[in-house]
């Protein structure tokens, strides 16, 4: 990582059917190898699935919440004091904890085998609406670290 500046942020594609920028980033995270036809018809598909199941809300606003609900407001980062390597908790930012987010519930739809993606996807964006799920699981085991090792919260500059 260069220690000269910082990256610059590019602006992020809205995708075509809803114009939102959270299904963008979406789309972006599922996409391999700038395959973005597929990985947009993935996630429309798991839209259509997640309508038919969630009678109430939009495809737009269950993910919105589900997003909301597997955001991190903590984390640790490893700073080296001294010799020894403390695990050091640290607040979010709203762009990382949303990437997090994002790229938990991608990580563990593509590891439910056994189910084609778009199935995959639409049960675990549900599961994450319904605060439950793995990527559930992930943000609290993130929050217990961070919990288990604010001893060395002084550490964070």
């Amino acid at each position: 990582m260069s220690r000269r500046r910082r990256a610059v942020k590019r602006e992020i594609r809205r995708d075509a059917r809803h114009h939102s920028l959270l299904v963008g980033r979406l789309v972006n995270t599922i996409m391999k190898c700038g395959k973005r036809n597929l990985a947009q018809s993935l996630v429309y598909d798991a839209f259509d699935q997640i309508s038919e199941k969630q009678e109430g809300a939009t495809p737009i606003e269950v993910l919105q919440r589900a997003v909301e609900n597997a955001k991190p407001r903590l984390e640790v980062k490893s700073r080296r004091v001294g010799g020894a390597t403390y695990q050091v908790p640290l607040e979010v930012t709203g762009e990382r904890s949303e990437a997090l987010a994002l790229r938990w519930i991608v990580e563990f739809a593509k590891g439910r085998k056994g189910t084609p993606m778009k199935r995959a996807l639409a049960n675990e964006i549900l599961d994450a609406y319904n605060g439950e799920g793995n990527c559930i699981r992930r943000r609290d085991e993130v929050h217990r670290m961070a919990q288990s090792n604010k001893a060395f919260a002084h550490f964070r500059w």
